[in-house]
C-alpha cells in the first residue's frame, strides 16, 4: 500500500544514502543506467535534493543544479513504478521548484511525453533550448532532440 506524500520520509541528505538504492530506482523508473559514481558526482554538485523514503525503502528522487541565483535546472526526477501515480512526483518537482524560488529562471529537461505533467508548475516549452548529448543518436532515437 502507498501512503500519502505527507507521510513517507523526506530528506536532502547525502550522508545515509545507499548508492545502490538510487541506482536501482533510476533503472526502474525507468531513467536509465546511471553509474553509482556519477550519481554521487551529480548529487553532490546539487544545490537542491529530495529523496523520498516508504517504510524504508528509497521510492522517489530529484535534484536541481543551482547557481544560486540566475539559474536552477530541475532534472533526474525519478519514482518507482509502485509509486508513480500518487503524488509524490508532484510533490518531489514542487519541492525542488520552491527550492529554487528566487532564481531568474528556473529550467527543467522532461522526458518526451511528460511535458503537460510539467505545465501545472508553470513550466512553458522554450523556442530556443539547444542540446549537446554524449550519444547525440540515442537522444534523437528517445525523442530528446530534434534532428535538423
Amino acid at each position: 500500500m502507498v501512503r500519502h506524500p505527507a507521510a513517507l520520509d523526506w530528506s536532502s541528505s547525502l550522508e545515509t544514502l545507499d548508492w545502490s538504492e538510487l541506482q536501482s530506482l533510476y533503472r526502474l523508473a525507468p531513467l536509465g543506467n546511471k553509474d553509482q559514481a556519477l550519481l554521487r558526482t551529480v548529487f553532490a554538485n546539487s544545490r537542491f535534493k529530495w529523496f523520498v523514503r516508504d517504510a524504508g525503502k528509497l521510492v522517489a528522487a530529484g535534484r536541481a543544479l543551482s547557481d544560486g541565483g540566475d539559474c536552477s535546472y530541475i532534472c533526474d526526477v525519478a519514482v518507482l513504478p509502485s509509486h508513480q501515480g500518487t503524488g509524490i512526483g508532484k510533490e518531489v518537482v514542487a519541492r525542488l521548484v520552491a527550492d529554487s524560488h528566487g532564481h531568474k529562471k528556473i529550467i527543467l529537461y522532461a522526458v518526451p511525453g511528460k511535458e503537460d505533467f510539467y505545465r501545472q508548475f508553470g513550466f512553458l516549452p522554450m523556442r530556443t533550448a539547444m542540446a549537446i548529448f554524449e550519444d547525440q543518436e540515442a537522444a534523437i532515437r528517445r525523442g530528446h532532440l530534434a534532428p535538423d
